[in-house]
This record gives structure tokens, sequence and C-alpha cells, in this order.
């Protein structure tokens, strides 16, 4: 194992995002680094590589063991040469297959290693046992399994203390050669191979950490069958079909690439991207995503996107750039290590040399009771917990449709108090239907209609849209509009036929000075019905009132009451009149609506939240509400799938457009904060009671490694239980659901 080698006497090393500083980004390069598990080998390298010429940066993903490198191409060879003096071996991440295979026989070879030393420590302590003496065979016994077991252990903790840390094969090293010394060979020789074996353990089990990002990936298969330039279909590398190549899908295959429908329909299960519990419909022009399961029918889409650039692979990247952002519980680990293991280290030099030197202590006694100190004086368990549970924690929530930008956000997302929301698309379906017109001059209707539908064409907002829906629906064929202009938050303007015309809200025809008591009248009576209320105006007066309405989610009512059950406040913030927002806000529950909001608006009102110490979220499409996402403590963009202004905007993207995960991301984020700083009291209570335990002479050396290593092995596993979190619970909810159900027909019986 690499991974328990995360206890350094040296400051930690800045975050990713800290050593990302790149004035000249020449060549990047990802290098995989199989020994590099924690913040002491990430300081060793950077203490080599940062000095050298033609390094620009070095950021670290400690738990996908990778660096990514900026530098010029002369520099990469001297740093892989660099990396491999201090005794790690880095490979090109691109070309990761070819030296795991070609290492397959040394690992074969360590493995056999280990087994003769277990065998070897075994035989040293039944001789101990049945003959008590150090006698010679016991000796030779304990010699071979400590260095068949343990030299890569004392290999690294020479270079560590070449280097002045004091990581836990450092410290692993010293207590075994004390204890050798000091006679108590069958112990040294046990405890360095139950060291080896914990950390073979704990491998295994942070391999499934990185293995559940890695999983994202696999759902996309390899393959894909590609229609040729002579008509005919052929199975090719998904890496290698072009944008615009047409692919064919049949049923219960997955689909390999992101693509628009062109010839079929079919039901997708697209849960590995979005998280829908329920396949949907594809038709001519609908978007499928790559790693998507295709149910029934049989379709050809169009590719939209190469594999690199895939919603998947986008996914991904997001996913493992995360895990390099700090969280605050990992940001005080780190601080509390640099503290605790060279006080630990002091401690036990004081526990070896005072009482003998001042009170005539058993020099032999004391002296093993500093080497007990020094194997639990490594805060392994507590460095290597908090990335663990919060790739765990990415994980899950990736797999659930919800993709969270970084660490910090998973943990800070329990603090939220209040819930900004967009209306249109987030608590409504964004697609408004036009339900009245009417003409206020006595022109003709359908010229009027024709007007408004060609200034609406120009534009992509859901309301505009209806009104030219309704138009074609009419066989109204819009017409050219020249000088067009989009007004913030208003409307649009434009001329038609020469004619200058308004095309905007109930804002915009109050700031032109033209609504008069009869038409504010009118315009009252449809915003009470919870209705957008369009004018068409020309340079003197509004000529036509247009009335859509759009529809609220059923998602939304429990997703809010769900808010509420976890006394978290809702208010609404929409560029619709106020009648609209209040009429909606009754409809779903929310606590406050804000209407006639520009986008600057928003931001003011998320920075007066902001100023009464409220932790904000704020739910918008990403692109509109862009400034009050960006302000908002955590910003949540809805329905991003295939969306790349959504992914690259948000804190957190929400790859649906369900409300409820809003619910989930808190839930797990509450279960993650709860999770880490129960790693923390499990690794500080066992450290508490070990170090009592060794000051009265109680502790032995195999105990202080069954702590140090069992506290590592429970918080590691602790933290993985969050990689199955949503399945659990929505197991755990289906059986209350089942017994609900089974209640309710007997009570009925």
């Amino acid at each position: 194992m690499n991974n328990a080698d995360c206890c350094a006497s040296s400051p930690p090393p800045p975050s990713s995002d800290e050593s990302a500083e790149i004035v000249d980004p020449g060549e990047r390069t990802i290098l995989r680094i199989d020994k590099m598990d924690c913040p002491t080998e990430e300081a060793l390298i950077r203490g080599k590589l940062a000095g050298m010429p033609g390094i620009h940066s070095l950021q670290f993903n400690l738990v996908q063991r990778t660096l990514v490198l900026n530098h010029t191409p002369e520099s990469l060879a001297p740093a892989m040469v660099a990396i491999g003096d201090i005794g790690m071996e880095a490979t090109l991440a691109s070309q990761e297959g070819a030296p795991k295979d070609a290492k397959a026989p040394a690992v074969k070879s360590r493995t056999w290693l280990l087994v003769a030393a277990v065998v070897a420590a075994v035989a040293a302590e039944a001789i101990h046992w049945f003959d008590n003496g150090n006698h010679g065979p016991e000796i030779v016994l304990s010699v071979i399994a400590i260095f068949s077991g343990g030299w890569p252990t004392y290999k690294k903790g020479w270079i560590a203390l070449k280097n002045f840390n004091l990581n836990i094969n450092a410290l692993m090293s010293i207590a075994v050669t004390g204890a050798a010394l000091i006679g108590e060979w069958p112990e040294a020789a046990m405890v360095i191979v139950l060291f080896a074996l914990a950390e073979l353990i704990e491998s295994k089990s942070l391999d499934r950490a990185r293995n559940a990002i890695d999983e994202l990936m696999s759902l996309a298969p390899d393959t894909a069958t590609v229609r040729q330039t002579n008509g005919s279909w052929m199975d090719v590398e998904a890496k290698t079909v072009p944008v615009g190549a047409r692919v064919r899908v049949k049923p219960g295959e997955r689909i390999a690439l992101d693509g628009e429908v062109v010839v079929g329909r079919s039901s997708v299960d697209q849960s590995p991207i979005t998280g829908e519990s329920l396949p949907v419909e594809k038709d001519q022009g609908d978007p499928v995503f790559a790693g998507t399961i295709n149910e029934s029918g049989s379709f050809e889409f169009r590719v939209t996107a190469s594999s690199a650039n895939s919603t998947l692979a986008r996914i991904t990247r997001v996913v493992e750039e995360a895990q390099g952002a700090k969280a605050p519980t990992q940001r005080f680990v780190d601080r509390f290590s640099r503290i605790y293991t060279p006080a630990v280290f002091v401690l036990a030099l004081a526990v070896a040399l005072v009482p003998p030197l001042l009170f005539g202590a058993v020099w032999l006694a004391w002296i093993y009771k500093a080497l007990v100190l020094l194997v639990i004086a490594c805060p392994c368990a507590l460095v290597i917990s908090t990335p663990v549970t919060l790739v765990s924690g990415l994980a899950a929530a990736a797999r659930h449709g919800i993709l969270i930008k970084g660490g910090v956000y998973l943990e800070e997302g329990r603090r939220l108090t209040v819930i900004a929301l967009d209306k249109t698309g987030t608590l409504t379906h964004g697609k408004p239907a036009q339900t009245d017109f009417e003409g206020l001059t006595g022109e003709d209707e359908s010229k009027l209609r024709i007007i408004a539908a060609s200034l609406a064409s120009r534009s992509d907002h859901p309301v505009s849209k209806a009104i030219s829906r309704a138009a074609q629906r009419g066989d109204l064929a819009a017409r050219e509009v020249s000088d067009f202009t989009a007004l913030n938050g208003r409307g649009v303007r434009g001329r038609v036929d020469g004619q200058l015309y308004q095309l905007g809200n109930h804002r915009l025809v109050e700031e032109m000075g033209l609504c008069s008591p009869a038409l504010e009248a009118k315009l009252e009576a449809l915003e009470v019905q919870g209705k957008t209320v369009v004018l068409l105006m020309n340079e003197t007066q509004p000529i036509a009132v247009f009335a859509v309405a759009d529809t609220v989610k059923d998602s939304s009512r429990a997703a809010i009451a769900e808010l509420h059950a976890l006394s978290i406040k809702t208010i609404m913030l929409t560029g619709d009149n106020s009648h609209t927002a209040a009429a909606i806000a009754r409809q779903v529950g929310i606590d406050e609506a804000r209407g006639n909001l520009l986008p600057e608006d928003k931001l003011k009102v998320i920075e007066s939240l902001a100023a009464s110490n409220d932790r904000i979220g704020m739910v918008g499409d990403g692109i509109n509400d862009a400034p009050a996402l960006a302000r908002a403590d955590i910003g949540f963009a809805m329905g991003a799938a295939g969306t790349d202004t959504a992914l690259e905007t948000a804190d957190v993207a929400i790859m649906d457009d369900d409300l409820s995960k809003i619910v989930d991301f808190i839930a797990l984020s509450r279960a993650t904060s709860f999770a880490l700083w129960q790693n923390i009291a499990i690794a500080l209570a066992i450290k508490a009671v070990f170090l009592v335990l060794t000051l009265t002479g109680q502790a032995t050396l195999w105990m202080a490694v069954f702590a140090d290593m069992g506290a590592s092995l429970i918080v590691v596993a602790n933290g993985l239980r969050l990689v199955r979190y949503f399945n659990v619970r929505d197991c755990h909810a289906s059986s209350v659901s089942l017994a609900t159900r089974h209640s309710a027909r007997s009570t009925v019986s």
C-alpha cells in the first residue's frame, strides 16, 4: 500500500487551486504515479520538481494518483527521472495500460515475498512462545520476515527521512529497527508483516474509490455502428467517429456517442447521465447521450460531439477535477497533521529519555513505550479518510445525475438556509403556450399576430417561442425583421415592413409611459390568473395583448415541501410580473415570491440575503441567471445535460429538470459531512486510547499496528459507504412505502 504514507512534519502542500498559476502553459502532460496517495508524496514530488527549469505548474490529484504538469517540451524527461529518484515511477497517463502489464511479474514476486514473510514471522513467534529467549533460529526467521515483508517500507522510510518527512514508513522503520535492537525480534517481525498486510487490504479498499470514478467512463461502449460512404454499416472504434457521422443503435444497446436522432424513435434509459428513473421517449430531433441505454426501438442519430467531448466525458472530467479542490474538513486535517505528527514524535523522545535519565527507570522498558508511540504517531486514518469520503460522495452524486464541481460544495451544501429559484424551466416546465390574444386598435388580427411572431422568432425566450409557435399553428408566416435589439429583461425591438415595434412585458410598457388605467386593469385581470402578459407596441401605443401560461412541474410541489422539511426557506425570483409570481408561488408552496426582476435585480436580492448571514443556493438555467448563480454560495444549474454553459457556470449541475435533486444534494451533503466528522472522531479516539495505554505500559507494538491500520481501514470503509448512498436510500424508501401500503391494506381488511 502507498496510501498509508500520509503523515508529514513539513507543511502540507498547497491545494490544486493554489498551485495552478500558469504563466506560460507550454505543454500539458498527465502523469500517473502509482505510489502517490497523500500529502507526503505530494510534498516530496513538489520539492523535487518545483525548482526545475521548464516546469511551470503542478496540479495533483491524490485519489486518482495523477500529476498534471505544465512544462516546456524538453523538461518532461528530466521531471520523470527526478520523480524516479525519490522512489516513485511516473508513466504517461495515455500509456497507462503498458506499464501495468509490464509490472505484473513484479507484483507476483512481491506477493510471494509477503507470503514468505508471514510464514517466517509466525515461525519466529512460535519458537519464542515455546522456548522464550533470543535464540539463533528465531532471530534468523525474524530477519527474513523483516526484510522480505518490510523492504519496501524501509526503502520508502529512508527516502522520507532524507527529505525530512516523518511519514508512516519512516516511523515504522524506526520502530521496527528499535524493537530489534532491544531484543524484541519476533515482535519486530510480526509488526512489519502486519503492517504490510494492512497496507495491502487498505490499498484494495482505496481502489474502490478510484474505480467509482473510472466506472463513469466505462458506461460508453468502445465501438459504434457507423454508416459508411457506400451506404453499408460497420462497427468502428467510438473514439475515431467524426462529428456529423450517422450511427445506428439497436434495441438493448448502449449509445456510444452524443447525437441527435434523425431516423426512428425509441425510449432511452438516461439514468447513467441524468439519474432519471423512467426511460425518456426519443423522436426525430431529440438529443441522445453517450452511455445511455436504448430500450425498445431502433434509430439512427447524427453525432454532435466527439468521444472525448461527449456529455459523459465532460462529466467524468468535472468529477476528476473536483477531487483536486480541498474541502474545509480536508484543510483542517492537513493543518492538524502538520502539528500532530511532530508533537507525538517529540513526546516519544521524551518518553524514551526522561524517565531513565531523571528517575532511573529501566531504559529498555521506556524505549519500548516510545517505539509504540512512534507507530501511532501518524494521522493516516485522518488524512486518507477525507479524500476517500469526498470522492465517494462526488461519484454517488454523478451517478444520480448531480454533477458537483468540488468537494467544498459537497461539504458546504449542508449549511444552506435559503434556496432562491428562477421560475421558468425550474419550477415550471419552461414550455409555455399562448392562451389569450386581443387586438387593441381594430387592426387586422392576423397582421398583428404576424408582426408579434416575427419579433418573437428572433428570441429564444420560452415566452417568445410560445407566441411564435401559436402563429405557426395558424399558418402565419413570419416576416423579415431589421434593426433587431434585445431589451434585457423587458422584451425585444425591431422593424417589420419598415415600422418600429416593441414586443415586451408589463415592465416595458410602463417604462415607455404607454400604460393607461384601462389597460392596467386588463393586464391585471390576466396576471392574477398566473399568466404572463406580453404586449405588442408601435412607437405611440400598445396595439395587441398576448397572454402566455406555463404549467408547474409535478415534482416542484414535492421538492419545495421537502426543502421546508429540511428547515430551508424558499424564495422565487422571476422576471414575470408580481401577480404571476404570486400565483405560481401559491401553487408550489414557495415562502416568498418577487417579480419584475431583471438579472441585476436578482443579483441584488442574493446580495441582500447574503448580508443577513444567510447561506444561499441559487437555482436557475445557468445562462440568464449567471450573475445570481455566481454570487450565491452554491449555484445550481437545472437541465444541464448536453449544455456546455451550464456545466461551466454552475457549482452544481442538475443533469435533468428534476427539482427534487436539490433536496438529494443537500441530504448527501449532510451525510458526507456526518461521515467526515465520524471519521475524525474515530481516528482521534483510537489515538487517544492508545496514547493512554502506552503511557501506562499496557500497549504493545502489535496493538499499536492494529490500532493505526485498523483505524485507517474503518474510516476508509465508512467513507466508501457513500458510493451507494442513493441505492441504499432508495431501497429503504421503497421498503417503507411497501410497508405503509401493506399496513393500509391490513387496516382496510
